[in-house]
């Protein structure tokens, strides 16, 4: 199955660069591409892509917006965002987290790593190993806000089990290592990742682990 794929940059240059390398690429094809937000929404809506390629700033509609447009929709449900940025620690990397993307790379990338990543966000997975993820919500999540952030409240469904292993994902660890902490195995803890998943309308492990931090079930330097 070929995965589909949609530039949305507003240098075309980059987005040339981009298609050569995914043209290239058995299972990849790149459908459409965008130089503004806009052009990115309407395309995801019409070109059937399964992957968006999203830079974050773009005249216009931003690529925050731009997503959240995207993964708001209903009807697109299946469309995965990988946010592309030139600084991979810029706070609005996790905005656009917020906004439902599945995970974020560097523009300065190797070739095989983003040609991977396309590749794992089109499996319904999130991007980047757990810990990266977590460090960079970490990082602009729990900074000091005034008035203070008052956590989202849990969904009553989720059961205690189930806290307890977004805790964990929030923390950083992998199914596996979730499977030795909690001496259960890891198609148990995969499937209790799912349940978690469902229930927080977490599109994938990133958005968990953003639940995870809004909710206050992580706070770094608390022990998990």
């Amino acid at each position: 199955m070929t995965v589909r794929v949609l530039l949305a940059d507003d240098q075309a240059l980059l987005r040339a660069t981009f298609r050569l390398l995914i043209d290239s690429t058995e299972g990849l094809e790149v459908v459409a591409e965008a130089a503004t937000g806009e052009e990115a929404v309407a395309l995801a809506r019409t070109s059937q892509a399964d992957v968006v390629l999203m830079d974050i700033r773009m005249p216009g509609t931003d690529g925050i917006a731009a997503t959240r447009q995207i993964t708001e929709n209903e009807d697109l449900a299946g469309v995965r965002i990988l946010v592309l940025t030139t600084f991979e620690t810029d706070e609005l990397v996790v905005a656009a987290l917020r906004a439902g993307a599945s995970g974020f790379l560097g523009k300065g990338v190797d070739p095989e790593e983003l040609l991977q990543a396309i590749r794992t966000i089109a499996a319904g997975e999130s991007l980047l190993s757990p810990s990266a993820t977590t460090a960079l919500i970490a990082r602009f999540l729990t900074q000091p806000a005034t008035p203070p952030v008052q956590h989202t409240p849990l969904p009553a469904e989720l059961t205690a089990r189930e806290r307890e292993i977004t805790a964990l994902v929030g923390a950083g660890l992998s199914n596996t290592e979730i499977a030795d902490r909690l001496y259960i195995s890891a198609s148990t803890a995969k499937t209790h990742v799912n349940r978690a998943m469902m229930k927080t309308t977490s599109r994938d492990r990133a958005q968990l682990v953003v639940f995870a931090y809004e909710t206050g079930l992580v706070t770094p330097g608390r022990p998990t």
